[in-house]
């Protein structure tokens, strides 16, 4: 088999991070600088439930793996669960590098009136992870070991370019996926990561943007990547395919809403009240949201499926995150209800479906976020908290936060499609295409 140069070049950039490593001062060689509090206020409690949170988000990334491998045609199973399961490998390695400096490091941005405003953290701030260390951060995480709060935040970053592989499922090369996923990470997911969870950054600090656990940063990131990259790549040849198989997705459902409680519940950072009305909300704006679904389907002459059952729960799931801490379980009942049917209605329009999104990314992940960020910015309690609570201002500042969420997750990721495409074709040939990329690419395959 011939070897090409991407290949080498590959192999040489594991082989220069691995070597790095070995040149980097351990953590316990940085003394306390006034940003980090003593081992003595962190809390037992909290660090056993972000421990176990952070486990289950980190299953999440499989779980979707299941979820998109099950719809995906019988030639393409393999290499479509192989795009999600590969980010565990190469955002992990990525975030401790530099990608949670580049997300949580100390905020580089500008200043309007004295106070400053961070759109992106230093890249300098922890160089594989360095000053990362068992104190906890004060302004970030302040009961449980700044280590442990980087490594939850990890499987956050993990799982964001997974989602987006839905949209050019059964057409890209796997090499290419590899280079488009580390541009996204680097250019869109950390400064909206930075601009949305650090305490100087913009969207946090100046618009107030509420993301309880990843609404903006994670799914709306991902579903307008995932609208850029569908119009880019381009419609399959053969767009009709029947799911491979359907237990897989629900199967991937499952391991999905079971992680989702450390997704939300732990994106309290603490074992505390929040936490646990997140925990309710997560899990009812699920159910309402899946059964919304079905009934919804039949009463558009559309059979109740298996499908559609785990569509309508994932999307549930998506629109709560970012409002899960912040509102009510009989609002999260109404969120999972209204946010099904639209999201139901963008799936089945016409004018979409000319856009081959394969597995309706956007439609169920983008067009969820959109609606949690809404209606978090309608519903989330607290003095002047949202539209409903006298703070019309606050929700002013969510619409045009939106619009410039959307618009920078949206154009950026297809300036870096284009950028991608440039360096490494990203479609394979029509030959390899219908010879599926299981075989094609990884030389692989499911005897079904």
């Amino acid at each position: 088999m011939k070897i090409g140069l991407k290949w080498i070049v590959s192999f040489s950039i594991i082989t220069l991070v691995a070597i790095g490593g070995l040149f980097w001062s351990p953590i316990n060689e940085f003394p306390n600088t006034g940003e980090f509090l003593s081992e003595d206020h962190i809390v037992g409690s909290d660090v056993a439930w972000i421990l176990a949170a952070a486990g289950l988000v980190l299953l999440m990334t499989p779980g979707l793996s299941f979820f998109y491998g099950g719809m995906v045609g019988k030639k393409n199973v393999i290499s479509t669960m192989l795009q999600s399961f590969i980010a565990l490998g190469v955002i992990s390695i990525l975030w401790v590098v530099i990608g949670f400096s580049l997300s949580f490091g100390d905020s580089l941005g500008f200043t309007i009136n004295g106070e400053h405003y961070g759109i992106i953290g230093n890249p300098l701030s922890y160089p594989f992870f360095s000053r990362v260390g068992v104190q906890p951060h004060k302004m970030m995480a302040s009961t449980i070991p700044f280590v442990l709060f980087a490594l939850f935040q990890m499987k956050f970053a993990v799982i964001t370019p997974a989602l987006i592989t839905g949209s050019f499922a059964e057409r890209v090369r796997f090499i290419s996926y590899l280079l488009f996923m580390v541009l996204f990470s680097l250019f869109i997911y950390t400064p909206l990561c930075h601009m949305v969870w650090h305490p100087e950054g913009l969207l946090n600090k100046y618009f107030g943007v509420k993301d309880f656990a990843g609404g903006t940063v994670v799914h709306m990131s991902a579903g307008f990547a995932a609208l850029a990259g569908a119009i880019v790549v381009g419609n399959r040849k053969n767009p009709h395919h029947e799911p491979s198989n359907i237990p897989f997705v629900m199967l991937g459902t499952g391991m999905l809403w079971f992680g989702w409680f450390g997704f939300n519940a732990g994106s309290a950072l603490s074992a505390n009240a929040t936490a646990a009305t997140a925990f309710g909300t997560t899990t009812i704006a699920s159910a309402s949201a899946m059964m919304t679904w079905i009934f919804f389907d039949r009463i558009n002459g559309r059979s109740v499926s298996a499908l559609g059952a785990c569509i309508g729960a994932v999307v549930g799931l998506v629109a709560i995150t970012p409002g899960c801490g912040f509102v009510s379980i009989p609002e999260s009942l109404f969120i999972g209800f209204i946010s099904a049917i639209v999201s139901n209605l963008m799936v089945n329009w016409k004018k979409l479906k000319k856009i081959d999104d394969t597995l309706d990314v956007f439609a169920c992940h983008g067009v969820g976020g959109i609606m949690g960020m809404i209606l978090t910015a309608i519903f989330a309690h607290g003095e002047n908290a949202s539209l409903l609570h006298g703070g019309i201002g606050v929700f002013a500042h969510h619409m045009m936060a939106l619009v410039l969420v959307s618009a920078f997750a949206f154009f950026g990721s297809l300036l870096l499609y284009k950028i991608t495409n440039r360096i490494i074709t990203l479609r394979v040939s029509e030959e390899s295409e219908n010879k599926g990329l299981d075989l094609s690419q990884h030389e692989e395959c499911i005897n079904w």
